[in-house]
């Protein structure tokens, strides 16, 4: 299953910079992903098993998506389910253009397999978005999958001006995704994670709700949340979004912390400014999932994300209280079988532990 991936592109992927193989992946995917040609035999190579379960009042395949980041322009979406994948993820998108931070900005530490990047939003901006998405509908190119929108803070925005930068977003892609996810935790725009704090939050969670309610509702809000802010702190956000009928949580972004190096190769890329996502951040993604879970119980549903490379660590994300799983580092470590496996795992896992559907697990290690 994982065989093209693993002796043909794995390896030249390797030797080529961060980015430029991520672009080399994308450019690919939206060209002979696009294709219902490239689909099926996609789809043939990488089809996940159905393991259905309803959340945010959606029926989703199986609990995986593709996480924010790796399709941040929304140029490959009709290749994911053909990779496996039961819901997708695009951006984050601004309402302004923007480069992001200068390159090289992201880096790979195989042994570890982790990744730092300081991208900083870099996107085309609402606008273009939109209009890509429109001529994507319009051929008929749309995925038959749920889709969620990841929305960020313009860099030139200043906090205070916050609140309307992410409505007037959320206004412009209202009609061209299922749910919505605030994005106000990652590490690379100057200043984004202050409005984690409950002021600020209260503030964007209020405009964007207006622009829900104008827009007849029925389409998620969820708030992504970083894994370096205390327990404290976040259970503050999260009580105050509850509070402004927030309609789920990603448990988490990025990290700022690193760990041990186990080499020389992963000392230097831990030493670089940025986010680090991948398998070091499991542990505190888990810890962060039940802690919201503990806060929230079933009420408000928790996408699980970071370092979810295994059936394990997907498991321990679903006892710990997540309803859905995203993964990014994975597919870049390995490749797109891992989809088709995590699913075969957790199906192994649940009926071995005698649960008749997914939706028993989760939360099942709190309980």
């Amino acid at each position: 299953m994982g065989l093209p991936y693993s002796f043909f592109v794995r390896p030249i992927l390797r030797f080529a910079d961060s980015e430029k193989a991520h672009d080399l992946v994308i450019q690919g995917l939206s060209s002979f992903g696009q294709s219902s040609g490239g689909q099926r035999a996609l789809s043939a190579m990488y089809h996940a098993p159905e393991l259905p379960i309803h959340v945010l009042g959606r029926l989703f395949h199986h609990p995986l998506g593709l996480a924010a980041g790796f399709d941040k322009g929304a140029e490959a979406l009709s290749a994911w389910p053909a990779l496996g994948f039961s819901w997708v993820e695009y951006g984050g998108v601004t309402r302004f253009p923007q480069d992001g931070n200068p390159k090289p900005r992201m880096f790979r530490a195989e042994s570890e397999h982790a990744l730092v990047n300081r991208m900083g939003f870099n996107n085309p901006g609402a606008s273009a978005v939109r209009d890509r998405l429109i001529s994507r509908r319009a051929s008929g190119k749309w995925p038959k999958v749920p889709i969620a929108a990841n929305i960020g803070r313009s860099t030139k925005t200043p906090n205070e001006s916050a609140p309307s930068d992410y409505s007037q977003t959320l206004d412009i892609l209202w009609n061209h995704a299922d749910m919505f996810v605030l994005n106000v935790s990652s590490p690379n725009t100057p200043d984004l994670r202050e409005l984690q704090e409950v002021d600020h939050l209260s503030s964007i969670l209020s405009e964007c709700g207006r622009i829900s309610e104008r827009r007849g509702g029925g389409k998620p809000l969820l708030l992504k949340l970083s894994p370096d802010s205390t327990d404290d702190e976040l259970l503050a956000s999260a009580q105050m979004a509850m509070r402004r009928g927030i309609d789920g949580f990603v448990a988490t972004n990025t990290t700022l912390h690193r760990p041990v190096p186990s080499n020389t190769k992963s000392r230097s890329v831990f030493a670089e400014r940025g986010g680090l996502s991948g398998r070091p951040l499991q542990s505190r993604s888990a810890e962060v999932i039940r802690l919201l879970y503990e806060e929230a119980g079933s009420e408000v549903p928790i996408i699980g994300v970071g370092g979810i490379d295994s059936a394990d660590s997907a498991w321990e994300a679903m006892t710990s209280g997540a309803s859905l799983l995203q993964l990014y580092s994975a597919m870049v470590f390995k490749g797109p079988s891992v989809v088709s496996l995590i699913v075969k795992g957790l199906s192994r896992r649940m009926r071995d532990n005698g649960f008749l559907s997914i939706e028993e697990v989760v939360g099942y290690g709190n309980r």
